[in-house]
């Protein structure tokens, strides 16, 4: 069976609690760089089902901290 990174990714969240979710984010977070693709795909996911308001407050806090 053939996976690529992003659904590895997404099984790996699959099922989790909110908690467990957020405790892999957090670990993720300053970590080595090999854990930034899966990151980016969980901001993919959140980027794609939130609304245009959510999207531009996301854009003003990355703009606010770069």
């Amino acid at each position: 069976m053939n996976i690529n990174l992003r659904q590895a990714i997404i099984q790996r969240v699959q099922n989790k609690s909110n908690d467990e979710i957020q405790e892999i984010i957090e670990d993720s977070i300053g970590g080595e760089e090999r854990v930034l693709p899966g990151l980016g795909v969980l901001f993919e996911i959140i980027w794609q089902h939130s609304e245009a308001n959510i999207q531009n407050e996301l854009v003003e806090t990355l703009k606010g901290h770069i």
